[in-house]
Protein backbone atom coordinates (compact mmCIF):
# COMPACT_ATOMS: atom_id res chain seq x y z
CA UNK A 1 0.00 0.00 0.00
CA UNK A 2 2.91 2.29 0.61
CA UNK A 3 3.98 1.66 -2.78
CA UNK A 4 0.77 3.28 -4.15
CA UNK A 5 1.37 6.38 -1.60
CA UNK A 6 4.77 7.00 -3.08
CA UNK A 7 3.26 6.67 -7.09
CA UNK A 8 0.97 9.19 -5.73
CA UNK A 9 3.66 11.56 -4.56
CA UNK A 10 5.80 11.30 -7.61
CA UNK A 11 2.69 12.38 -9.64
CA UNK A 12 0.77 14.78 -7.74
CA UNK A 13 4.59 16.53 -7.40
CA UNK A 14 5.67 16.19 -11.02
CA UNK A 15 2.59 16.88 -12.98
CA UNK A 16 -0.90 18.25 -13.03
CA UNK A 17 -2.58 14.08 -13.15
CA UNK A 18 -4.94 14.43 -10.33
CA UNK A 19 -4.46 11.67 -7.94
CA UNK A 20 -5.34 11.24 -4.25
CA UNK A 21 -2.82 13.20 -1.72
CA UNK A 22 -0.50 10.92 0.27
CA UNK A 23 1.59 11.86 3.63
CA UNK A 24 5.11 13.25 2.90
CA UNK A 25 6.56 11.06 5.98
CA UNK A 26 9.28 8.69 5.88
CA UNK A 27 7.63 5.41 4.71
CA UNK A 28 6.24 7.00 1.38
CA UNK A 29 9.19 8.73 0.89
CA UNK A 30 11.18 6.36 0.47
CA UNK A 31 10.38 4.82 -3.38
CA UNK A 32 8.78 8.03 -4.44
CA UNK A 33 11.40 8.48 -6.92
CA UNK A 34 11.42 5.27 -8.22
CA UNK A 35 7.69 6.34 -10.30
CA UNK A 36 9.18 9.43 -11.45
CA UNK A 37 9.57 7.76 -15.26
CA UNK A 38 5.47 6.91 -14.59
CA UNK A 39 5.27 11.02 -15.19
CA UNK A 40 6.82 10.32 -18.46
CA UNK A 41 4.93 7.56 -19.72
CA UNK A 42 1.89 9.30 -19.34
CA UNK A 43 3.36 12.67 -21.48
CA UNK A 44 4.80 10.19 -24.02
CA UNK A 45 1.64 8.41 -24.17
CA UNK A 46 -0.40 11.32 -24.89
CA UNK A 47 2.25 12.68 -27.64
CA UNK A 48 1.96 9.22 -29.32
CA UNK A 49 -1.92 9.20 -29.13
CA UNK A 50 -2.42 12.45 -29.92
CA UNK A 51 0.46 12.83 -32.38
CA UNK A 52 -1.11 9.60 -34.63
CA UNK A 53 -4.62 11.37 -34.72
CA UNK A 54 -3.37 14.54 -36.33
CA UNK A 55 -0.89 12.97 -38.52
CA UNK A 56 -3.28 10.63 -39.56
CA UNK A 57 -6.58 11.93 -39.28
CA UNK A 58 -6.59 15.25 -39.54
CA UNK A 59 -5.55 17.51 -42.46
CA UNK A 60 -3.81 20.21 -39.74
CA UNK A 61 -0.72 22.37 -40.63
CA UNK A 62 3.01 21.59 -39.75
CA UNK A 63 3.10 24.57 -37.29
CA UNK A 64 -0.56 23.49 -35.73
CA UNK A 65 1.24 19.94 -35.45
CA UNK A 66 4.58 21.23 -33.86
CA UNK A 67 3.14 23.72 -31.23
CA UNK A 68 0.24 21.03 -29.98
CA UNK A 69 3.06 18.45 -29.24
CA UNK A 70 5.32 21.02 -27.97
CA UNK A 71 2.72 22.38 -25.49
CA UNK A 72 1.50 18.57 -24.09
CA UNK A 73 4.65 17.82 -21.82
CA UNK A 74 3.68 21.67 -20.40
CA UNK A 75 0.06 20.84 -19.42
CA UNK A 76 1.20 17.54 -18.57
CA UNK A 77 3.95 18.98 -15.88
CA UNK A 78 2.60 21.81 -15.43
CA UNK A 79 5.34 23.49 -16.27
CA UNK A 80 7.43 22.81 -12.85
CA UNK A 81 10.65 21.80 -15.37
CA UNK A 82 10.60 25.06 -16.95
CA UNK A 83 10.37 26.85 -14.24
CA UNK A 84 13.72 25.35 -13.17
CA UNK A 85 14.97 25.67 -16.53
CA UNK A 86 13.94 29.82 -16.71
CA UNK A 87 15.70 29.85 -13.10
CA UNK A 88 19.24 28.23 -13.96
CA UNK A 89 19.13 30.10 -17.71
CA UNK A 90 19.24 33.51 -15.18
CA UNK A 91 21.49 32.30 -12.66
CA UNK A 92 23.94 30.49 -15.56
CA UNK A 93 23.64 34.14 -17.53
CA UNK A 94 24.57 36.16 -14.59
CA UNK A 95 28.42 35.15 -15.03
CA UNK A 96 28.33 35.83 -10.74
CA UNK A 97 29.90 33.74 -8.43
CA UNK A 98 28.53 30.49 -6.56
CA UNK A 99 26.35 32.29 -3.99
CA UNK A 100 25.47 34.76 -6.38
CA UNK A 101 24.13 32.00 -8.43
CA UNK A 102 22.31 30.46 -5.91
CA UNK A 103 20.73 33.18 -4.45
CA UNK A 104 18.95 34.13 -8.11
CA UNK A 105 17.66 30.36 -8.04
CA UNK A 106 15.68 31.07 -5.29
CA UNK A 107 14.81 34.72 -6.51
CA UNK A 108 10.81 34.41 -7.33
CA UNK A 109 11.11 37.39 -10.14
CA UNK A 110 11.84 36.30 -13.29
CA UNK A 111 14.60 38.15 -15.55
CA UNK A 112 15.04 39.29 -19.01
CA UNK A 113 17.89 36.21 -19.27
CA UNK A 114 15.29 33.57 -17.98
CA UNK A 115 12.68 34.89 -20.31
CA UNK A 116 14.86 34.69 -23.69
CA UNK A 117 15.91 31.32 -22.69
CA UNK A 118 11.95 30.29 -22.71
CA UNK A 119 11.80 31.86 -25.66
CA UNK A 120 14.18 30.41 -27.20
CA UNK A 121 13.72 26.87 -26.03
CA UNK A 122 9.96 26.80 -27.25
CA UNK A 123 11.12 28.15 -30.79
CA UNK A 124 13.67 25.14 -31.26
CA UNK A 125 11.51 23.03 -29.52
CA UNK A 126 8.98 23.99 -31.79
CA UNK A 127 11.24 23.76 -35.01
CA UNK A 128 11.93 20.34 -34.30
CA UNK A 129 9.04 19.19 -33.62
CA UNK A 130 7.72 20.18 -37.25
CA UNK A 131 10.42 18.06 -38.46
CA UNK A 132 9.00 14.58 -36.68
CA UNK A 133 7.02 12.11 -38.80
CA UNK A 134 4.63 9.15 -37.78
CA UNK A 135 8.37 6.79 -37.70
CA UNK A 136 10.01 8.95 -35.35
CA UNK A 137 6.77 9.06 -32.97
CA UNK A 138 7.37 6.03 -30.81
CA UNK A 139 10.96 6.58 -30.10
CA UNK A 140 10.48 10.08 -29.04
CA UNK A 141 7.38 8.93 -26.98
CA UNK A 142 9.86 6.88 -25.32
CA UNK A 143 12.26 9.88 -24.22
CA UNK A 144 10.14 11.20 -21.82
CA UNK A 145 10.91 7.86 -19.84
CA UNK A 146 14.43 7.93 -20.26
CA UNK A 147 15.17 11.07 -19.35
CA UNK A 148 13.21 11.01 -16.48
CA UNK A 149 15.28 7.74 -15.80
CA UNK A 150 18.46 10.05 -15.97
CA UNK A 151 16.77 12.75 -13.66
CA UNK A 152 15.72 10.69 -10.57
CA UNK A 153 19.69 8.83 -11.17
CA UNK A 154 21.23 12.59 -10.36
CA UNK A 155 18.34 13.28 -7.54
CA UNK A 156 19.86 9.72 -5.47
CA UNK A 157 23.67 10.11 -6.60
CA UNK A 158 24.71 13.62 -7.14
CA UNK A 159 25.14 15.80 -4.58
CA UNK A 160 23.27 18.74 -3.60
CA UNK A 161 23.87 22.09 -3.24
CA UNK A 162 22.21 22.87 -0.54
CA UNK A 163 21.06 21.53 3.05
CA UNK A 164 17.20 21.87 2.31
CA UNK A 165 14.99 22.39 -0.26
CA UNK A 166 12.68 20.02 -2.38
CA UNK A 167 15.40 18.11 -3.94
CA UNK A 168 17.14 17.80 -0.51
CA UNK A 169 13.45 16.29 1.16
CA UNK A 170 13.34 13.71 -1.74
CA UNK A 171 17.13 13.04 -1.24
CA UNK A 172 16.92 12.37 2.43
CA UNK A 173 13.91 10.50 2.16
CA UNK A 174 14.49 8.13 -0.74
CA UNK A 175 16.50 4.86 -0.37
CA UNK A 176 19.11 5.24 -2.52
CA UNK A 177 20.50 2.16 -3.68
CA UNK A 178 17.19 0.44 -4.25
CA UNK A 179 15.45 3.45 -5.83
CA UNK A 180 18.98 4.07 -8.04
CA UNK A 181 18.59 0.44 -8.94
CA UNK A 182 14.93 0.60 -10.01
CA UNK A 183 15.69 3.81 -12.25
CA UNK A 184 18.67 2.06 -13.89
CA UNK A 185 16.44 -0.90 -14.76
CA UNK A 186 14.13 2.06 -16.28
CA UNK A 187 16.46 3.71 -18.46
CA UNK A 188 17.92 0.47 -19.82
CA UNK A 189 14.16 -0.76 -20.34
CA UNK A 190 13.24 2.64 -22.12
CA UNK A 191 16.71 1.87 -24.03
CA UNK A 192 15.47 -1.19 -25.22
CA UNK A 193 12.54 -0.38 -26.23
CA UNK A 194 14.00 2.10 -28.42
CA UNK A 195 16.60 0.10 -29.46
CA UNK A 196 13.73 -2.08 -30.75
CA UNK A 197 11.48 0.28 -32.65
CA UNK A 198 14.44 2.13 -34.57
CA UNK A 199 17.93 1.22 -33.40
CA UNK A 200 19.40 3.79 -35.54
CA UNK A 201 17.31 6.83 -34.30
CA UNK A 202 18.14 5.13 -31.04
CA UNK A 203 21.31 5.02 -30.88
CA UNK A 204 21.57 8.28 -31.49
CA UNK A 205 19.19 9.44 -28.85
CA UNK A 206 20.76 8.03 -26.29
CA UNK A 207 23.86 9.33 -26.94
CA UNK A 208 22.07 12.70 -26.78
CA UNK A 209 20.83 11.84 -23.80
CA UNK A 210 24.41 10.85 -22.04
CA UNK A 211 26.17 13.60 -23.43
CA UNK A 212 23.30 16.19 -21.92
CA UNK A 213 23.78 13.90 -18.59
CA UNK A 214 27.49 14.48 -18.41
CA UNK A 215 27.02 18.27 -19.12
CA UNK A 216 24.24 18.50 -16.29
CA UNK A 217 26.79 16.50 -13.82
CA UNK A 218 30.01 18.85 -14.62
CA UNK A 219 28.21 22.24 -14.71
CA UNK A 220 25.88 21.66 -11.67
CA UNK A 221 29.46 20.93 -9.74
CA UNK A 222 31.43 23.68 -11.34
CA UNK A 223 29.17 26.04 -11.40
CA UNK A 224 26.65 25.29 -8.06
CA UNK A 225 28.68 22.61 -6.30
CA UNK A 226 26.17 20.34 -6.66
CA UNK A 227 22.56 20.07 -7.79
CA UNK A 228 18.98 21.50 -6.48
CA UNK A 229 15.67 21.19 -7.54
CA UNK A 230 16.01 23.87 -10.33
CA UNK A 231 18.83 22.21 -11.76
CA UNK A 232 17.01 18.60 -12.35
CA UNK A 233 14.40 20.61 -13.74
CA UNK A 234 17.17 22.21 -16.29
CA UNK A 235 18.55 19.07 -17.41
CA UNK A 236 14.76 17.40 -17.64
CA UNK A 237 14.00 20.43 -20.51
CA UNK A 238 17.89 20.44 -21.92
CA UNK A 239 17.66 16.36 -21.79
CA UNK A 240 14.18 16.14 -23.85
CA UNK A 241 15.05 18.90 -26.75
CA UNK A 242 18.75 17.23 -27.03
CA UNK A 243 16.56 13.56 -27.58
CA UNK A 244 14.64 15.12 -29.25
CA UNK A 245 16.98 16.57 -32.11
CA UNK A 246 18.81 13.27 -32.53
CA UNK A 247 15.59 11.92 -33.47
CA UNK A 248 15.01 14.53 -36.20
CA UNK A 249 18.75 14.49 -36.76
CA UNK A 250 18.53 10.78 -37.21
CA UNK A 251 16.05 11.26 -40.58
CA UNK A 252 18.96 12.10 -42.88
CA UNK A 253 21.09 9.00 -41.88
CA UNK A 254 19.01 6.38 -42.92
Amino acid sequence: MYLLRSLAIAISMYSKIPVPMADWNEKNMKYAMCFFPVVGAVTGGLQLFIGYLLLEYTSCGTLFFAIAMALIPVLVSGGIHLDGFADTVDALSSYGDREKKMEILKDPNTGAFAVIGLCAYFLTDTALWSEVTMELLPVIACTYMFSRSLSGISVVTFRAAKNSGLLRTFQDGAQRKRVRAVLILWACACGGIMLYLSWKTAVIVILAALLAFLYYYRMSRKQFGGITGDLAGYFLQVCELAMLAGAVLSRGMR
